[in-house]
Order: structure tokens, then sequence, then C-alpha cells
């Protein structure tokens, strides 16, 4: 559909008697408080007019056609059509089926790329999509209706505001939440639970509690009570997690997030991490005396979890091995764990460990040239170092450290191994939908395969659509899996690094040899049915 206007909404609507000029004076008061809410919307929040009328005007004017969105009119069951996860993205609700078309509800303010993706899910399954716009806050609303009823668990009517923080807290602990946002709005606070790298709402509780919510979770943090700024803190309450707190005013109050971390989390196997390759490649990439491995990806992608992997693989009774981390995770039996404390600093720490005698030593993070320093003295006398890095790539590791002031020799002389990665998640094995490919998804993945050298027999091969059950909290994925590169500092590789070489030249020589880059392991997971090529695409954005 056409969403092009030649006039402001407004004027249209007052030149067809829907709304006066003092409906659109005062909606557009409204909207200098609310910037991101568009016209349309604000009036029907504001109740100036028939709703009805109002987006059938709106949808006249913009080309397409208008419904006001409820229960009622919703004939079929979203999660035959797309994922809610896909639902909420694209901010879409499937109405009804008839004669091969399936009406579709968009907001207002849709844009053609999400239209886009609905279509072709869609299409897939046979039927043509008739868009219809509605109002965002219907569409909203009803999304949130289908969550899951997160919110049928957190005990807002359990009497007290201590019950009520411990309900949001377990709750958040029963849906497998890695982080826990309070977020004072407006009128309402809002709580939403991180599952699976994806933020969803799980409650709204009444404004008048929040002072009293914000006393309790100061209270139980060992937060100050009457600082109205940004402060951290710990929960020690649960005997199974460790609960990161952080504070953070906002307009409407003080936002709060709580990152729950378990005390008895079992590691995992690097393989059932999703890395790839062989017991002989794992061998020839880590544990090498004299060296430094390093872990690279933005935050909230498994760093961590990878370096404890590889850390459980190398851990034997005759090796000594010392982490120094922010915070300590996960306790594991036989290593000597180091926490970073208000007066303990990376650097600091790394010193004094030196003088330990450790075999292995795992850094949390290179934050600085003082910390990356040290690293590199602690290959060169013997020792061998894990860490993790913040940047995009295995091979932009290399440019990190020479920007942090880490010479070109150094680099090349003790770096091993490079790995980069991001998590993607599992189509959920409880409700999937078995297909074949599409012609489209076919050529996709024989594209960027046939780009590094490499083929897939696609003939036969098996899909999966992301449908959404009780289990999946709706989303139609449960839990993540990572996707891996690897670069191995292979003899031509440190010749690059001596040279100064740009990280193009390295990358080009080093896809020569075995380096692929995330793209190639993250289509092997969605040929191997782990993953979707949708979920891949919003994490790599290579379609």
């Amino acid at each position: 559909m056409e969403l092009k206007r030649r006039q402001p909404i407004g004027v249209e609507l007052v030149k067809r008697d829907v709304v006066t000029e003092e409906d659109i004076d005062r909606a557009l008061d409204y909207q200098r408080s609310n910037p991101n809410m568009k016209l349309g919307d604000i009036l029907y929040e504001l109740k100036v007019c028939n709703p009805e009328k109002l987006i059938k005007a709106i949808a006249e004017i913009l080309g397409t056609k208008g419904m006001i969105l409820s229960r009622d009119v919703v004939k079929l069951n979203l999660t035959d059509y797309f994922s809610l996860d896909v639902a909420k993205r694209n901010k879409a609700v499937p109405i009804e089926v008839e004669n091969g078309k399936i009406k579709i509800c968009f907001p207002t303010t849709i844009n053609n790329r999400n239209m886009d993706t609905i279509r072709l899910l869609v299409l897939n399954k046979g039927l043509i999509m008739d868009p219809y716009i509605t109002f965002s806050k219907d569409i909203d609303a009803y999304l949130s209706s289908l969550e899951g009823g997160a919110s049928e668990n957190i005990a807002e009517t359990s009497g007290t505001i201590t019950g009520l923080v411990d309900s949001i807290i377990k709750t958040g602990m029963e849906k497998r939440a890695s982080d826990i946002h309070i977020e004072p709005q407006e009128t309402e606070i809002k709580v939403r639970y991180r599952i699976d790298g994806e933020l969803f709402t799980a409650a709204k509780i009444s404004k008048e509690k929040q002072s009293q919510v914000v006393g309790r979770l100061k209270a139980i943090s060992n937060m100050h009570q009457e600082k109205q700024e940004s402060q951290d803190g710990r929960i020690l309450l649960y005997d199974d997690y460790n609960i990161r707190v952080s504070s953070q005013p906002n307009v409407y109050g003080e936002k709060f997030v709580l990152r729950l971390l378990k005390k008895t989390a079992n590691i995992r196997n690097i393989f059932e991490l999703g890395y790839p390759g062989t017991e002989e490649t794992l061998r020839k990439s880590f544990n090498k005396k004299n060296s430094i491995t390093i872990i690279a990806a933005p935050t909230g992608e498994g760093k961590t979890t990878t370096l404890y992997s590889i850390i459980d693989y190398l851990n034997r009774p005759e090796i000594n091995i010392t982490t120094i981390e922010d915070p300590v995770e996960i306790r594991i039996p036989g290593l000597n764990q180091i926490e970073i404390g208000p007066k303990t600093t990376f650097s600091g720490a790394l010193r004094t460990v030196l003088r330990q005698d450790p075999d292995i030593i795992l850094v949390g993070e290179i934050r600085d040239l003082e910390t990356a320093e040290i690293a590199v003295q602690s290959g060169q006398t013997g020792h061998y170092v894990l860490s993790t890095i913040h940047t995009i790539d295995s091979i932009e590791v290399i440019n990190r450290l020479r920007k942090m002031g880490i010479s070109d020799y150094d680099i090349a002389s003790i770096l091993a191994t490079t790995v980069s990665q991001r998590l993607v998640r599992k189509i959920c094995p409880h409700c999937r939908k078995e297909r074949p490919f599409t012609k489209e998804e076919k050529e996709v993945i024989e594209k960027i395969l046939g780009k590094y050298g490499d083929t897939a027999d696609l003939k036969n091969a098996i899909t999966y659509d992301a449908v959404g059950c009780e289990k999946c909290n709706g989303t139609g994925y449960y839990s993540r899996v990572g996707v891996f590169e690897i670069l191995d500092i292979t003899e031509e590789v440190k010749e690059l690094i001596m040279n100064s070489a740009s990280t193009m030249e390295i990358r080009r020589t080093a896809l020569k040899q075995n380096y692929r880059p995330l793209i190639v392991d993250g289509i092997k997971k969605v040929i191997a049915g782990m993953t979707t090529l949708e979920e891949l695409n919003n994490k790599l954005l290579f379609m």
C-alpha cells in the first residue's frame, strides 16, 4: 500500500470533518510530551471523535483499509501463521482468511520492510496478504495479551510489596530470564524479562506502588535509600542465585535491572554451545603455552560462557588455573577465582596472580592498555592467557589491540587464536513446524556459502517455522546456540601482522586458509535445523 500523503494528516482529517482544528491543536500539544506517538494514535487516545470513523479516514488518506482491532474481530490463531515473536517485531496481527487472502492488521506507522516480511511469510503458506491498519495501542494490547501469562504469576494482589517484589524475581527465575527490567513509566511500572536474548513485557504495576517497590529493591540490594542517582548492588536472598542490581534514574523515576546469575549452573561442553570443529581442531586452537586466546563479541553474546567451557575443558589436577572476573559468575571446583571489587582492578589483580605460579590465567576482559600489556607479558613468560574483548569479529581483535597501543611485534608473537561469536535462538522443539526450504531461501544459502567456497546439498533439506507454545513463551524459540568464527594465527598471518598489514589484507589471507566468517557457521546451523534463516538474519543482517 502507498503510505505517502500530500498534506499533513491533521489537515486532511479536518477537511473530512472527522475532527476540529481545536482537536488537532490539543493533539499537537499532547505530542510535545509524547514525541514518539503519531497524530492518529493521539487523537484515538484523547477520544475526541468516533474511533471507527477516525481509523477509516486515516486509512483512506493513506490509500489503504482500516479497522478497529479487538479480540472479537480475530477469527484465527496467530501462531498458525507466524510466531508471536515475529508478530511483535513486525507489529502484525492476522485477522481472518477468506478466498485465499489473509487479513493482516498493522499500525498506522507500519514500514514497508515489516510488511514485506509478513507478506513473504504468509505467501509461503499459499496466502495473499490483505493489509489493514489500526491503532498502535490496540496492536500492542492484543500482542501483550498473548505473551505467555507471566503477569498471572506476579502476585500484585498478594497484599504486600515484599510479596510483589519476591514474585517478580521468582517468576523471572521460572521463566529462564537472564535479566529483569523494572521500568517506571508515566502512568505505570512496566516489568520486562529478557529470555533467550529478547525482552518481553511480563506485567504492569500501578504507579501508586512505585516508591514502595523502589524502596524494597534498594533495601534487599544494599543500596542507599535516599540517593536519587545511579547505584549498583547485590541481592543474596536466593540460595541458587547471585543477583546483580543496577539502578538508573529516568524522567519517571528510578529504573532497575536485575541480572540473574545462577550460582550452581552447570558448565556446558564447548561443543554443546555450538562450537564448530572437532577435538583435534579444538586442541589446535587452545591450550598453547606462551600465548593468548581472545574471545570477541558485543555485550550479551556469551563470551564468558565460552570462556568457562574452555577452562572446564582444560582443567586438570596437575594444572594451576587462576581466574580474574567481574564478577565471578560460576564457581568451578579446582580453580582459584578472584573477584574484582571496588579497590581491585584487572591489571592490579593480574600482577599479583603472576606471583602465584599459574599455568593458565583467565582475565575476564581486556579493557585498557595496562591490562593488555600485562596479559601480553604473562603470555611471553610461559603462561597461557584467556580473555575477552569487545569488538565485532575475530580479525578486528588485532585492530583493537593495536588501538590500545600494543605493538605489532607483541601481537604477532603472542596471539594464538581469536574467536568471535553471536548467540542465535534455537527453534523450539515442542512446537516447531517442519517444511522444505523455499526456492528463495535456497538461493540465499547457496549464494552465501558459494561466496566462501562452501556448498550444501539442499535437495531434500528441511527447515522449521517458529510457531510458539507455552514452553517457549509464545516466541517459537527456546534457548540459544552460538555461531562462531575462529582465526588461528598462522605463520602467514603473523607475518602480515608484523608488517602492519590492514585487517582487510589479513582477512584475504585467512580466507585462503581455514578461517570462515560467522555467517558460514550460522548457515550451517540453519541447515542442521537448529535455528531459522529469519533468526540468523535478525542477528547478522545479511538479507
